[in-house]
């Protein structure tokens, strides 16, 4: 019981006091114990003295304390600036083709209450557009020169139920759906994507579920969610863990899939789906449907985005140029991304070639971003990006 039996142990003998019959065999072994024995328990107990001493205890405290300040000083750095309102308003007056991408979740709908736990879990459930953005949104909507993207992990439904009356285009499931609200959803998906895992996923899902109160999970075409954040909050984070050390030892633990951590939730869903891998895909049919002349010379981007969705802000960072000569291309391309789809660069400004009526089934067109990668890389089209 005595706090040096956790640091002498190895080399002491160990007894419970009270245990009267216990203490006097130990007395008689050590009475008794043959000298090499003696010898290396002390050796081993003196090496461990000498080395943890009070001196190393307070270099390593000492140590561990200016860790914690650096590492400190590197979440702060990681916290981005606030954005330069009046700047961004400046630019977008003086811009001629602007695009606007809109996260939905957490940046477009009624902020939720988090610190109060009477929250109505039904309605935070199905997320709403916020009454006051309505107005502005149609407003920027009906300018010729905005192209407004609403790009949400929330499946098609949802987005249709918020903004089928604004023109606009609806990205569901981080992209992997498209549409414009004029128009039949397409799908973005990468060909050949393997969805085989989705109901062993669905089974743990369900199962955590069921044992932790106020949870509840959703099933979208591309993944699914398991959401605590209605539940009590250290049995969530408990409960979370658990999850994740079934979902590795068991179904995904040879799937192609990723399985992103929310605050308050789990998410698995297949490898490559992410904002910023969709974006060029969707930028391509934007594009193409629009028959642009003049590139995309003003991209503003917000949203309250998961870690794993924020290469969606590094797809439009420009490469800086080795020299003037490479200035254009640095600027004028499409970002090659994690789908291995190829980079290319415009250089005269020819126009698309017109696009082909889709027909009523436009989910399932497999082909259809194969013939738009042949159209693109047959044709010299116009600079698609020109960010200053």
């Amino acid at each position: 019981f005595a706090g040096a039996a956790q640091s002498l142990g190895a080399g002491a003998i160990l007894v419970n006091p009270w245990n009267i019959t216990e203490v006097a065999a130990s007395i008689g072994y050590a009475l008794t114990m043959p000298a090499d024995e003696r010898e290396k328990r002390h050796r081993h107990n003196f090496t461990h003295v000498t080395t943890h001493t009070s001196q190393e205890w307070a270099e390593t405290f000492v140590s561990e304390l200016n860790d914690t300040v650096v590492e400190a000083q590197l979440r702060t750095r990681q916290i981005p600036p606030l954005l330069p309102k009046r700047e961004a308003v400046d630019h977008y007056l003086q811009a001629n083709n602007r695009l606007l991408i809109l996260g939905f979740n957490a940046t477009l709908t009624k902020p939720a209450d988090t610190l109060g736990r009477r929250v109505d879990q039904f309605k935070d459930m199905e997320p709403k557009l916020h009454p006051e953005l309505r107005e502005p949104l149609k407003r920027l909507c009906a300018d010729p020169k905005t192209t407004i993207i609403v790009l949400s992990g929330s499946d098609r439904n949802v987005l249709d139920e918020n903004f089928g009356e604004y023109n606009l285009w609806l990205a569901a499931e981080h992209g992997m759906f498209l549409r414009l609200t004029t128009g039949d959803w397409m799908t973005t998906m990468p060909e050949n994507l393997n969805m085989d895992w989705v109901d062993s996923v669905k089974h743990v899902f369900e199962y955590f579920t069921e044992r932790t109160p106020r949870s509840h999970f959703e099933l979208r075409e591309t993944s699914l969610v398991w959401n605590y954040k209605h539940a009590d909050v250290e049995f969530g984070k408990l409960q979370s863990k658990d999850l994740l050390q079934h979902l590795w030892t068991g179904p995904i633990s040879n799937a192609s899939v990723d399985v992103v951590q929310g605050a308050r939730s789990v998410e698995v869903r297949a490898v490559g789906v992410t904002k910023g891998a969709a974006i060029d895909r969707i930028l391509g049919e934007i594009v193409h449907h629009n028959d642009e002349k003049a590139p995309i010379d003003y991209v503003l981007c917000i949203g309250h985005f998961l870690p794993k969705d924020e290469d969606i802000y590094t797809f439009f960072e420009p490469e800086l140029p080795a020299g003037p000569a490479s200035r254009a291309n640095s600027l004028n391309r499409f970002t090659s991304n994690s789908t291995g789809l190829a980079a290319f660069c415009r250089k005269a400004p020819l126009p698309f070639p017109a696009p082909e009526k889709k027909g009523t089934s436009t989910l399932c067109n497999g082909h259809w971003w194969s013939r738009m990668r042949e159209r693109m890389s047959m044709h010299e089209g116009p600079s698609v990006l020109d960010l200053k």
